[in-house]
């Protein structure tokens, strides 16, 4: 889960030593505190082992978003490069569940991803984007410039600035925030992120049809998975705390071990919530 993977230091050993400790047993699920169950927004993980000399080849199956029929994962299919160890009789591993983190998710060597910069991370390259958008866009833009900026598939997204220096992003957003309280008030968003890995990966999604995109950690890449809010608010909102979660199992496919992640088409007779 991309959005808390910062908080694994602050609930005990680093992410890698108990990634280490579930794939060493044959791979499995670990979150938060490890005297504790998995709760609602608290860090969570799969990890299994996988060859270390080759890149992971990850797999895709969609189904048709609730929010607006465009295709989403519906099944996560990773080939980890080594023989099938499990049941003979090939039968699926259950490793445990996750739930889809509206900050979206990430697939990579668990010693990489202990740098992984999130939410509360420092840019990494000393850049930021700067982005506006709302009531008063247009006016904003006829004064202050920004290029449109897309941030899916299909072309749309806010105005602004990307690769700029933090402090220069920090300023321009400034004038931008000066401009609407002492002008129309209330009506404009402004946003800088800075270059951390998470928002990396959700830059490097923009322009895939299922947003997901792959940045590179000291040499080790790493694939970002995103969301489309308004899909993750009809189908994945609440998360755990509104039992959202979904299988992991390891399975066989020729012989060779494959990691699985199955998120069922959206049924709404099954959500609670309508």
């Amino acid at each position: 889960m991309a959005g808390w993977i910062d908080y694994w230091p602050q609930v005990g050993r680093p992410l890698s030593e108990r990634a280490r400790t579930a794939a060493g047993s044959g791979g499995g699920h670990f979150y938060g505190p490890e005297d504790s169950r998995p709760g609602a927004w608290m860090c969570e993980a799969i990890a299994v082992e996988a060859s270390a000399d080759r890149p992971l080849r990850v797999r895709a199956q969609t189904s048709a978003s609730p929010f607006d029929g465009e295709p989403t994962i519906g099944v996560l299919e990773v080939d980890l490069g080594l023989p099938w160890t499990g049941r003979d009789d090939g039968e699926p591993l259950r490793l445990g569940d996750l739930p889809v983190d509206r900050c979206g998710m990430v697939l990579g060597d668990a010693r990489a991803l202990d740098r992984f910069t999130g939410l509360d991370g420092e840019s990494t390259n000393g850049l930021a984007d700067v982005t506006y958008w709302g009531k008063y866009e247009d006016t904003v833009h006829a004064q202050f410039g920004g290029d449109r900026i897309p941030q899916h598939h299909s072309g749309h997204g806010p105005r602004g600035w990307l690769d700029l220096p933090l402090a220069e992003a920090e300023a321009v957003a400034e004038r931008l925030r000066t401009w609407t309280r002492e002008g129309p008030g209330n009506g404009l968003i402004v946003a800088v992120d800075a270059h951390t890995d998470l928002h990396r990966f959700r830059r490097a999604s923009w322009s895939h049809p299922l947003l997901a995109g792959v940045v590179d950690l000291g040499g080790c890449p790493v694939l970002g998975l995103d969301w489309d809010p308004g899909d993750h608010s009809m189908r994945h909102h609440g998360e755990r705390a509104y039992g959202q979660v979904y299988p992991a199992t390891l399975e066989a496919r020729v012989g060779e071990a494959v990691l699985r992640w199955t998120i069922p088409p959206y049924d709404p007779e099954l959500d609670g919530r309508t």
